[in-house]
């Protein structure tokens, strides 16, 4: 199955649209996504970095884990952006 290319920006917005719905994730904030270095398909971005807001770190671990595993099963990070 192919993965749909977007930019940083573009990955950036849907992990913090996705994290946000999770519950107790509403005010966590995804700073950037970056390039996974050496991936040359499927995953090649990763989430780094996550204000927690309010919200439990706990809750943020679990919901970062997830956003990812979705998201990196739909969307590949184009131009080795960081």
């Amino acid at each position: 199955m192919a993965t749909i290319g977007k930019s940083s920006t573009e990955l950036t917005h849907l992990a913090n649209e996705a994290l946000r719905s999770q519950p107790g994730c509403e005010t966590a904030q995804v700073t950037a996504v970056s390039a996974r270095p050496d991936a040359g398909a499927g995953r090649n971005w990763e989430i780094p970095n996550v204000v927690l807001g309010d919200s439990l770190i706990s809750d943020v671990d679990r919901a970062v884990i997830t956003v990812h595993h979705q998201l990196g099963r739909r969307f590949h990070l184009v131009g080795g952006e960081a």
